[in-house]
């Protein structure tokens, strides 16, 4: 069977519960990928306002401020001028590209940059800057909030790429 052409960051295979909230100021600012982790902020607006996790999950939002799919449509740049995504909460399955591909310790260290090993059924976490991933960063960070256990989901399918070279990496949300 040949491979569906995936040209989004995050790749919806079955759906659950979305709701539509208000993304924080830094994220209309500086976009966000589809498929990244977001958790609520306080809000003195009568709305629900996420902001990018680091480490504790509230949901995944399903498009990017500005993907290339959404070129020459109706979305082109509609989500961060209005300041709103579409928010996925329970559980899904979905492929993304928004996920660590490297080890934190590689990442944030003057080292050659080392490979996550997925392997099926991993659980996953929210890493600092709101990618999936299976290392458990704020133990590795030093973070006080440490060790994490805020699982958000299981790998269902390793990475794998699509026709273009990129790694989507297949998972069972549970959040």
């Amino acid at each position: 069977m040949p491979e569906l052409f995936r040209t989004r960051d995050c790749v919806i295979w079955v759906k659950a519960e979305t709701l539509t909230v208000s993304v924080d100021p830094g994220m209309v600012l500086n976009g966000w990928l589809g498929g990244q982790g977001v958790t609520f902020a306080s809000s003195t607006e009568d709305e629900i306002l996420v902001t990018l996790s680091d480490g504790l999950g509230g949901g995944v939002l399903l498009w990017g401020s500005d993907e290339s799919s959404d070129q020459f449509t109706a979305m082109t740049e509609n989500q961060p001028y209005y300041g709103f995504a579409v928010l996925g909460m329970g559980a899904w399955l979905v492929a993304t590209s928004t996920f660590e591909q490297y080890t934190y310790l590689s990442r944030t260290g003057p080292g050659p940059l080392v490979p996550i090993v997925y392997s099926g059924s991993d659980p996953l976490f929210f890493s600092l800057r709101g990618y999936w991933t299976s290392e458990d960063e704020w133990s590795l960070s030093g973070d006080p909030r440490a060790p994490n256990d805020n699982v958000v989901g299981f790998v269902a399918q390793t990475p794998r790429p699509n026709q273009m070279g990129v790694p989507y990496l297949t998972i069972q949300v549970s959040i």
